[in-house]
């Protein structure tokens, strides 16, 4: 009977466990990712609404915003 109670428990917990997918938020019209630090291979572009950094990939930095 407690293991039952146990497993009913850990599966509730399990379910208020937000998915790993949403952990950052995009920015930079969806190409770069709001972070408290930025990679090695990314470059800071501008503050995000949240305070946190917006971090964009090196080869996207070097690009016009016209330009696709």
């Amino acid at each position: 009977m407690t293991q039952l109670l146990l497993l009913i428990v850990s599966l509730l917990v399990l379910g208020h466990v937000p998915p790993g997918r949403n952990e950052f938020k995009r920015c930079w019209k969806g190409q770069g990712a709001c972070r408290t630090y930025c990679t090695m291979r990314e470059a800071y572009m501008h503050l995000c609404p949240d305070a946190s950094l917006c971090c964009i990939p090196y080869g996207l930095k070097n690009q016009k915003p016209g330009i696709v």
